[in-house]
């Protein structure tokens, strides 16, 4: 390693400091089937469920080569960079001073595979990558079986949704399908669904969770789609004493789940 400190990249304008910038773009991710990610445990997240890892990017005036776990030094190509380099890669704090580029997986439901009692999150149309990436993180928490993202408004490697979070977008089995193969694919493996809507609803606690179940989830502005609630088995809602008539979109998910959860023994 210490022959590769020689060609340690101080320069925003090197090849490899550009190609990976350029995918901030959702266009150039898309396009290279590559993404970023950021932090040392996000990056161990992502080789542990089997992402190919290609240049890591690292300042060794934050961390040394001596200090990168081995299970990413193995066929990695190390690149060390300067701080002023590493500030300008990094968007947030705590990275640990490393950096990678992966690439992408398919993420389609064919390859879900679900025990034999599942609870599904199904989220539609979600916009925020910090939503989604809050989401992820409540699905990871309560061991949901399965997330599927119908009609996404960004996608599962936007650097905002892997920041927020954590890494849980590796932890998770997730896919991304339109809301009619969703539906389908659920009638089929007779999940009942539950579907967080204002009308025709009864209480979110009030139903049993302890048999084959998908929540499915909005967005704040728009809600779910007709396809979804003609498709319910039963709408639900979650009773507000307040002023408005609605919560953030992660916030509701996380209160829905852990009922769920609850009424499983967390198990």
């Amino acid at each position: 390693m210490s022959d590769s400190m020689h060609f340690k990249i101080t320069s925003t304008q090197n090849p490899k400091v550009k190609s990976l910038l350029s995918l901030e773009k959702p266009r150039e991710r898309r396009k290279q089937q590559q993404f970023i990610i950021e932090g040392k445990k996000e990056i161990e997240l992502a080789l542990a469920a089997g992402y190919s890892i290609g240049n890591l990017f690292f300042c060794d005036e934050i961390i040394s080569a001596d200090e990168i776990p081995a299970s990413l030094k193995q066929e990695k190509l190390l690149i060390p960079v300067s701080k002023e380099v590493f500030e300008k890669l990094a968007v947030r704090e705590g990275t640990g001073g490393m950096i990678a580029v992966a690439s992408m997986k398919v993420h389609r439901l064919a390859d879900i595979q679900l025990k034999k009692n599942p609870l599904v999150l199904v989220v539609e149309g979600v916009e925020k990558p910090g939503n989604l990436g809050a989401i992820l993180r409540t699905a990871d928490a309560a061991g949901i079986d399965a997330v599927i993202i119908c009609d996404p408004n960004t996608d599962f490697y936007n650097p905002n949704v892997i920041r927020s979070s954590l890494g849980c977008v590796f932890t998770q089995p997730i896919a991304s399908a339109t809301t009619t193969e969703t539906i389908d694919w659920l009638k089929k493996l007779n999940i009942t669904i539950y579907c967080t809507y204002l009308q025709a609803s009864v209480p979110y606690h009030t139903v049993n969770y302890n048999q084959p179940s998908a929540i499915v989830m909005g967005t704040e502005a728009t809600g779910i789609s007709d396809a979804w609630v003609k498709a319910a088995h039963q709408n639900i809602i979650i009773p507000m004493a307040g002023k408005i008539d609605s919560m953030n979109v992660s916030t509701a998910t996380a209160v829905v789940v852990f009922e769920a959860k609850r009424q499983r023994n967390f198990v």
